[in-house]
């Protein structure tokens, strides 16, 4: 392949996965308002389009043509960078994440990934650690108190909920000996189900905490304390209007997307069928390179479906309860299943 062709495969996977992520945030959220009617016995969102399939358009054109205020007591530069920082530090995130099989495109070329990295693990809890820098920024520059203590509140839950989530994966890098993202998919593959991490090695424990700390990790309820209305108005982004808030708005459900992307990967197989390959006589070309694709869908969706299921069932926590159940119960937790796990391998 030549360095022009490379350059272009590469740009056009870049946009299409651009593409595909912003949709796909607008389509969460069409999918969150629509089961949670279902689950306060009302229809949602029905009016635009067919079955309100319209809708998300219509919510992006009204953010964009609504008008932008800015606060005269915000601190300007840091205000305007830092929804712009939580929004990147979602897009880059998908960069990182393959979606099917190595070389499945043209002359051998990757066409499931923008970027196979060794320390692909290691890259996407680096960007997850970043996100807090958007919405620490946004409360401190808004000037507003009610801003300030959202701001501070999601730092300290982040931070605390950050140990066991990283911590939660070791086990998993245990067992597959790599940091690499596929490698860790090809480790569960075998037998399909069967050898997910979820139900080997006590890796259901991990998946448990890295479920627990995902929650509290994008703001999520019962751990939305952050935003929590009936105390803080709206929390960090307070002082935000239009795109400025859309962009909080569209990290919060592209965040919700990438932590699904990564537990498909770590604990649900990834790519592969449930099923493993049972005939794998039949399987054709455009099998092999379409069924990955609604493989990995199809998990990430149930998991968008968890936690749209979560916040129409579960009350939030108070404060307090939210940092004892991160340092005093999922941390503790998480070191156990590493030495369980250390043994585990040791004696296998």
């Amino acid at each position: 392949m030549t360095l022009l062709e490379f350059v272009f495969w590469s740009l056009l996977k870049v946009a299409v996965a651009t593409v595909v992520m912003l949709m796909g945030i607008a389509y969460t959220v069409l999918l969150e308002r629509k089961l949670v009617g279902r689950i306060q016995n009302r229809w949602g969102p029905s009016r635009v389009g067919p079955f309100g399939l319209l809708q998300p358009l219509v919510d992006g054109a009204k953010s964009f043509l609504k008008e932008d205020l800015i606060p005269t007591a915000v601190y300007r530069p840091i205000y305007l960078l830092a929804p712009l920082i939580s929004l990147s530090c979602t897009l880059i995130f998908i960069a990182v994440v393959p979606f099917g099989p190595p070389n499945m495109g043209p002359h051998r070329f990757d066409l499931f990934e923008i970027s196979n990295i060794n320390i692909g693990l290691l890259v996407i809890l680096g960007l997850t650690s970043m996100g807090v820098y958007g919405v620490a920024l946004a409360g401190w520059s808004s000037n507003n108190k009610y801003s300030l203590l959202g701001s501070l509140r999601s730092s300290s839950q982040l931070i605390s909920y950050e140990l066991a989530l990283g911590l939660s994966l070791v086990g998993v890098v245990l067992r597959a000996g790599s940091l690499n993202l596929r490698t860790i998919v090809k480790q569960q593959a075998t037998l399909g189900m069967a050898t997910w991490n979820i139900f080997g090695g006590l890796q259901f424990i991990a998946f448990f905490i890295y479920l627990m700390a995902a929650f509290a990790e994008t703001n999520r309820s019962p751990f939305d304390l952050p935003e929590a209305e009936s105390e803080l108005v709206a929390g960090y982004h307070t002082e935000y209007s239009s795109m400025k808030f859309a962009m909080f708005f569209m990290a919060e459900y592209g965040n919700m997307i990438n932590v699904g992307c990564v537990a498909t990967l770590l604990f649900l197989g990834g790519w592969t069928s449930p099923f493993g390959d049972l005939f794998p006589q039949l399987q054709s070309t455009f099998i092999n390179l379409f069924a990955p694709i609604f493989w990995f869908v199809i998990k990430v969706l149930a998991f968008l479906c968890l936690y749209v299921w979560v916040r129409g069932t579960l009350p939030r926590f108070r404060y307090d309860q939210l940092m004892n159940f991160g340092w005093r119960f999922l941390l503790p937790l998480a070191i156990l299943n590493i030495v369980g796990t250390s043994l585990w391998l040791a004696f296998q």
